[in-house]
Formats: structure tokens, sequence, C-alpha cells
């Protein structure tokens, strides 16, 4: 028995716990946090499972053809076309000025008000259910490019070792006013949040400013929270944004500048509480590294974006200004084109590629050189380009199996009748649950708004609080909902989604309260 004892001693203490091929059985069972797509696979799977338990239902929808200057109504019995007049729009209830539709304010298909009508049941199998990746893949195409072009773009700028240089001069900069870069990085993108939606295309700052973060003495979470976060923020309390408050509002028959103000004061209130929630828990890490949420993960983040000692003694020549130059002003045309010039993800995706070739040529990189790094930049991102369209899979699987209308059908129901109030509210935890269905602001707009607004007459309230219920709904889950664009974010800088929610939840309640609060008093004065 005492040999016994002493060999399973022995055993112990040549055990090391670092080795995978040997682990002992309760190192096996500590839970890992699963990765984003497997999440993204998990939600696919219960949405698949919920196409056989949910009733399958349809609205009727309304089209414009610019074509043939009609509408065209599609219902159970196949299409129809109608005149494209007011007298067609206010005989179906859906109290929208004709010039949205003709001018192309309103581009997409919108469900008619009182046409609800349970269908036959189209339950999604195993089949669809694997397939939904590969066409949510196919459908996010524009974006996907958009991501894997970026990514060249900085493979290439880090072959130059302009990135090395101009984060060390920035580095030197903001010595002992780094809390600076919060509140101005914070500030910026929620301005273009809240003007012309700026969301997808700030995947491109990820890889570019977190760095920046890092190197003045903060940890990833803090960069990724300043842009995600002022996106985020912006989006939720948007005051011109074309794709959210324009939209809706015209899909609502009200003018755009309706309620403008209420958001204006949101927006304050919601970004003030933001970057000093940002700014505490960035003064934290930077007093006591070892406080971060993922400082398990420093040396290995630093090491994926390269910030080693050597590289960030880089000296900043006239070269590399001009390449900062060209790179910066990549994103500047971006943005000029997206909020002036209706530019898409074609076109911001062919910007990120002329910078990319004139940076080459400044740079005097080969050609053969040039091909291989931005290869290997795109490849660094292929994997948040997989999250974004799995996560487009799980919106396809739902449209196949004829829920979402039913998820909104029942969800207007639930309003019918309520006190002022308590609508309001009920209203904004409602879009809250079906921006997990419906993703997109601008689907969600055409979508509800003509099935929803009109219950604000019932409540005796505007109808710009419907829209600004479905702003903050919407934008308050955007902060946690995994089929957006949270976890391609975070697979960014691999970070867990568990990781994000701890760092998170504080302020996700703080905001919730507030907006509780905005919208109930705002009914009543």
């Amino acid at each position: 028995m005492g040999d016994a004892k002493k060999c399973i001693k022995k055993e112990k203490t040549i055990f090391n716990p670092r080795d995978s091929e040997n682990q002992p059985t309760n190192y096996m069972k500590k839970f890992k946090f699963p990765t984003a797509q497997t999440i993204l696979l998990l939600i696919a799977g219960m949405v698949t499972l919920l196409t056989w338990v949910v009733p399958a239902g349809q609205y009727d929808t309304l089209a414009y053809s610019k074509a043939e200057n009609s509408f065209v109504r599609t219902h159970k019995d196949g299409t129809e076309s109608l005149p494209a007049t007011q007298e067609t729009l206010e005989a179906l209830n859906v109290l929208i000025p004709i010039e949205k539709f003709t001018s192309g304010d309103i581009y997409k298909p919108i469900n008619i008000p009182d046409t609800y009508r349970e269908v036959e049941a189209k339950p999604q199998g195993f089949g669809a259910f694997v397939q939904s990746p590969v066409k949510g893949i196919i459908e996010a195409a524009d974006i996907i490019f958009l991501v894997l072009f970026i990514g060249g773009l900085i493979g290439i700028m880090n072959r130059t070792g302009a990135f090395d240089a101009g984060i060390s001069w920035m580095a030197q900069m903001l010595k002992g006013r780094e809390y600076i870069l919060i509140i101005l990085v914070t500030t910026l993108i929620a301005a273009g949040g809240t003007t012309f939606g700026l969301a997808e295309e700030t995947m491109a700052f990820y890889p570019i400013l977190i760095p920046v973060f890092i190197a003045a003495g903060y940890d990833a979470m803090v960069g990724l929270a300043c842009i995600f976060l002022g996106s985020a923020i912006g989006s939720m309390c948007s005051t011109i944004n074309p794709f959210s408050t324009i939209i809706a509002s015209d899909s609502a028959g009200i003018n755009w500048t309706s309620g403008i103000e209420a958001r204006i004061l949101v927006l304050l209130l919601c970004l003030t509480i933001t970057i000093v929630y940002i700014l505490r828990y960035a003064k934290r890490v930077k007093k006591d590294p070892s406080r971060s949420i993922i400082f398990e993960q420093k040396e290995k983040i630093e090491d994926m974006f390269g910030l080693t000692t050597a590289q960030t003694d880089t000296k900043l020549t006239n070269r590399l200004r001009l390449i900062i130059l060209i790179f910066s002003a990549s994103f500047i045309v971006m943005v000029i084109g997206v909020s002036m010039l209706d530019w898409w993800f074609v076109e911001m995706t062919a910007v990120f590629l002329v910078g990319a070739i004139l940076i080459g040529i400044v740079g005097k990189i080969r050609e053969s050189d040039f091909v291989e790094a931005f290869s290997n930049g795109a490849g660094a991102l292929l994997g948040v380009a997989f999250i974004i369209g799995i996560a487009r899979g799980v919106s396809v699987i739902m449209t196949d199996g004829l829920i979402s209308d039913t998820m909104l059908y029942n969800a207007s129901a639930l309003t019918t009748g309520m006190e002022k109030g308590v609508f309001a509210n009920v209203m904004f935890l409602v879009y809250n649950g079906l921006s997990f269905f419906i993703p997109s602001s601008s689907g969600m707009a055409v979508l509800t708004m003509p099935i929803m607004a009109p219950l604000a007459d019932t409540a005796n309230v505007g109808r710009e609080v419907v829209v600004n219920a479905y702003m903050y709904g919407m934008g308050l889950f955007f902060l946690i909902n995994p089929t957006g664009l949270i976890l391609a974010a975070l697979a960014i800088v691999k970070v867990g989604f568990n990781k994000w929610i701890k760092f998170i939840m504080p302020l996700f309640w703080m905001l919730l309260l507030t907006i509780i609060g905005f919208l109930t008093v705002s009914v009543y004065i």
C-alpha cells in the first residue's frame, strides 16, 4: 500500500499540466468557452429547431417597380400590379408618402398592415442547417470581401514598417494624455454612427487602432470598446442616419425630424455614460495591468499585433509619413463616399485596393512580395469573414422557415391597448428581442414600421415614440447580439464572447435603465 502511494505521488510530480497530450481528468473537465463560430452554429441549430415549433406565417408585401412605375403586391395567390399612387397606399393602410418609394428612399418590400396569415409550415432540416453558413457567406459576400481587402491593405502596411513607426510616434505624442485617445475615438465614431450609420465599416479600424491603444498602456479591450461602443451608441441614438432614422420615419408615415430632440439628448447622455465607463476601466488597467479582463492574453495579443520593443523604436521617415497619409486618406475617402456619394461595399472595397497598390508603389515593394503580403493580410481576417457569413446564415434559416413574420405579428399583438408609459417601454423591449431575428436596421424598419407605427395611435402617443423605441431597442441589444457584429469584432483580437459579456454587462444595465427612464418620462411631457 505504501509503495502504491509512492508510485501515485511520483506520477503526480512528473505530470506537466501544460502537456496537452497527457492531462488529468479534472483538468480536461475545465470548461472552455466556445469560439464565435461554434456559438453561431449553436444558434443556427436552435433557430432550425424553432422552425419546427413556431407556426409559419407571412404578411403580404408591397414593392415599388421603378421600371414599370407601379407597385407589386405579393400575396397568397401570387402577385399583382397596382398603380403607384398615394391612393393605392392609403387603400392598403400604408401611411407613407409616395415620393419615398419613387425617390428610392424605400427600396425594399414592406409588410402591408392587417394582412398576416398563417401558411403551410416549412420546417428546416439538417440539410438546411449545414447549408446555411454557405448561403450566408454568399449573401454576405460584399462585406466579406471588404473585410478581406482591408486585411490585405493592413498586410501591405505591415510590410512597409509604417504601422510600427506610426504607433511609436503616437505613443510619444500622447504620453501622459492617453485618455484623450479614448474620448476622441469614441466620440468621432459615434458621430459617424449617428449621422450615416457607421457600423460594418468599423471592421477596418480594429487592426489599426487597437495597437495604438495597447502602445498607450491600455489593453485590447479598451480599443475594442471605443470602436464598437462608439458605433453602437451613435447608431442607437441616430439623428440623421438614413439607414435607420430616416427610413423608419418614412415607413412610419412621419417626418424624420419628429423626435430628433429626444434622440440628441439620449445620444449625449448615453455617450457620456459610455465614455466615463471606458475611462474608469482604462485607468484601472493602466494602473495595474493584472486587473485587465483579458490579462492572461496580454502577451499573445501583443505578439499578434507585432508590438515588440524593437518595433516600437522604428523611426518615422518621410517615406513612412507618406505611406501613413495614403493609408489614412483611404478611410477618409471611404467615409466621404458612404456619407455623400451613396457608395456601398463595392466602392469601399475598391478604395482599399487602390490604397494598397499606392502604398506598395511608394514603399517600393516588389510585385511578388506585394501579392504575398496582401494574401497573408487577407488570410489573417478570414476567420472574421466566416463569422460574418455564418451569422447571415442564421437569418437565412429564419427567412426560409417563414417564422420572422410570425414573431413580428405576435410582438405587435402584445402591445395592443397598453397604457402609454408601459407601451413605450414594452415596444423598446420588443425591438430588443426582434433584433436577434432581424439584425439589419434598414430591414427591421421596412418590415416592422408599417405594422408597429399604427399601434402608437391606439396608445395615444406620437409615432416617433415607436421609431425611437425601435432604434434604442436594436441599438442596446446590438451590444451583445451574437447575430450582429460583435463576434466578428472580437475575432479580430481573439477575445472570447464571455470576456466581452463580463466587460459590457454593467454598462448594459446602466444604459437599459437610462433608456427606460427616458422613454417613460418622454411620453408624459
